[in-house]
């Protein structure tokens, strides 16, 4: 049952997102929520009436964080009695009511699928409630909330799918978000036409694994099918999506990257690690030759993919021969960038009790050799794009100053370059004259 909140005074609310992109668009919808009950954004926490952190709980290291901040947070807050706290998101739906213990300074917790819940909940701390909590898995009212308020005026996430039915070994995924859900073709396209006609540049498809996505009502044929009815919206620019499985990923996506400019040519494709013995105990369900299949057709694709990826160093069983296949698969591919990461045992996984656990110190060497190794590889990948030109979505200042633009490229690179922020969520064209591991440098190609 939705609540509204009578407040007796204008008040304020801070959102911190700790997390994936995911949590970065949850917190987008918790935003529109609170604005319809009569809270104001603020851009400092100290400034908070009402301050809310949307927790992950992939890693160990992310709870240590979230936590760390809760003890902050306690010491600053002290000297306002009257603010509530929320914890918000993954790790809030896997530790529940024994958050209140870790962190008695909060006052309500929220799961990852009771968004819809919170008018109800916030009008019950507002009365002087103190540990609420809502941490059920509402799946009927998962898609209800559409943001509004958007961090970025120029890109857009859009939520086609929640949940996992997959259950890797290593992750919380299918327990903090629950089974696979599919939002409606269109509700998808209501929502990215009036994203157009609001003058956004870029929308991002987003699901735990978007490429599973399964119209409930069939007004689409599969992922691919939903792919083809959004690039066919008047006016869109670039389509985007994060992140496929490698399971369902099949070679009419190539097509539709090739068919449409729209979609941009850059796939992150998870690969956690290049040993097939490794993959099948992470219940990854594909081998290193059947991955390397799927990376075969994008690289014959007319237009040049950029590839990203996900690796995990150290996982239990892992030898140093293991080690070696990802290293020896990572120079196949050639990844244009990656996201690396030691093993984490979390609790409720079927990992958690895994034997042969590697060390802390060799989890942290091989992640250094894995990064120097990628490093490198990224090096010699920018080196090729100096002295080109591309079309560039400008949609940000560099922290080097106002007069430093950032940009992407349809495969995803950055490009930073000097120019007027009149240009600021357009598309431009820069010519490349300088390369680093993670960016690039360019000029302004001028009309």
């Amino acid at each position: 049952m939705m609540v509204d909140v009578k407040l007796s005074k204008e008040k304020k609310f801070f959102i911190e997102t700790f997390g994936c992109q995911m949590n970065q668009h949850d917190s987008e919808k918790v935003a529109e929520t609170l604005i319809k009950l009569g809270y104001s954004p603020t851009r400092t926490s100290s400034e908070a009436d009402l301050l809310l952190l949307n927790t992950c709980n992939i890693r160990e290291k992310a709870n240590q964080k979230v936590f760390s901040r809760l003890g902050a947070i306690h010491q600053a807050y002290g000297t306002k009695p009257n603010a509530k706290i929320g914890l918000l998101g993954c790790m809030a739906q896997m530790e529940g009511d024994s958050i209140f213990k870790k962190a008695p300074r909060v006052d309500f917790v929220v799961g990852s699928s009771s968004y819809s819940f919170l008018p109800d909940l916030i009008a019950r701390v507002e009365r002087g409630e103190r540990r609420v909590i809502d941490v059920s898995q509402d799946t009927d009212r998962l898609f209800e909330i559409n943001a509004q308020t958007r961090k970025n005026p120029y890109k857009a996430f859009v939520t086609i799918m929640e949940g996992c039915n997959r259950f890797c070994s290593f992750c919380v995924v299918p327990y903090t978000r629950g089974p696979e859900r599919s939002r409606p073709t269109r509700n998808i396209l209501d929502e990215i036409r009036t994203l157009v006609s609001e003058g956004f540049q870029e929308v991002t498809l987003l699901g735990q694994t978007v490429n599973s996505w399964s119209d409930p009502e069939g007004q689409a044929n599969g992922f691919t099918d939903l792919l083809k009815q959004i690039a066919e919206i008047q006016g869109i620019r670039r389509i985007r999506f994060i992140s496929p499985h490698p399971s369902d990923f099949h070679p009419d996506i190539v097509g539709v990257i090739e068919d449409f400019p729209v979609v941009c040519n850059h796939i992150h494709l998870p690969v956690q690690s290049g040993s097939t013995k490794v993959l099948r105990r992470m219940k990854r369900d594909y081998t290193r030759e059947e991955y390397l299949q799927k990376v075969d057709f994008l690289k014959k694709s007319k237009r040049e993919i950029a590839l990203s990826t996900d690796i995990i160093v150290g996982f239990p069983g892992e030898t140093q021969e293991d080690f070696e296949e990802t290293l020896s698969l990572i120079e196949f591919v050639g990844y244009d960038s990656m996201f690396s990461f030691k093993y984490s045992p979390r609790p409720g996984t079927e990992a958690f009790s895994f034997s042969e656990v590697i060390p802390e110190e060799e989890k942290s060497r091989r992640l250094q050799v894995l990064q120097q190794f990628q490093r490198k590889i990224q090096l010699q990948r920018n080196s090729k794009m100096v002295g080109k030109r591309y079309e560039v979505l400008v949609d940000g200042t560099n922290q080097r100053g106002t007069r430093t633009l950032t940009a992407r490229t349809t495969q995803n690179k950055i490009i930073n370059f000097s120019g007027s922020q009149e240009l600021l969520g357009k598309l431009v064209e820069v010519q490349v004259t300088n390369f680093f591991p993670n960016s690039l440098q360019g000029e302004l190609v001028e009309c």
